[in-house]
């Protein structure tokens, strides 16, 4: 499912997360490859978490983090969160129409 935001130029990998932190599926990982941004995930649901509470909602539709080794965005999906790391902050409409188009929400 995932293995088609690799074909979106600028994407590095990405992974499909659980509620849990496991690793549902993944793209452009090996399999004993763990990303490092995966510790984001549980502190982007903290930050989003909180700023849900702070502004009564309760949905989000995506966190983009940019760190040092590129920028990651962070995208719901049930009570999953799809991560996918990419090259640029340049890339990110592209990067967010592919993923938009992957997920059903576009």
């Amino acid at each position: 499912m995932i293995n088609s935001l690799l074909e979106v130029r600028g994407v590095r990998h990405s992974a499909l997360v659980s509620l849990d932190g496991k690793i549902v599926a993944k793209a452009g990982l090996k399999d004993t490859d763990v990303p490092a941004e995966l510790t984001l995930v549980a502190a982007g649901r903290a930050v989003i978490g909180s700023l849900q509470s702070n502004l009564n909602t309760e949905a989000w539709q995506e966190l983009l983090l940019d760190v040092d080794g590129g920028p990651v965005l962070l995208t719901p999906h049930g009570n999953q969160v799809l991560l996918t790391a990419f090259d640029d902050v340049s890339s990110l409409g592209r990067v967010r129409f592919a993923v938009r188009r992957l997920l059903g929400t576009v």
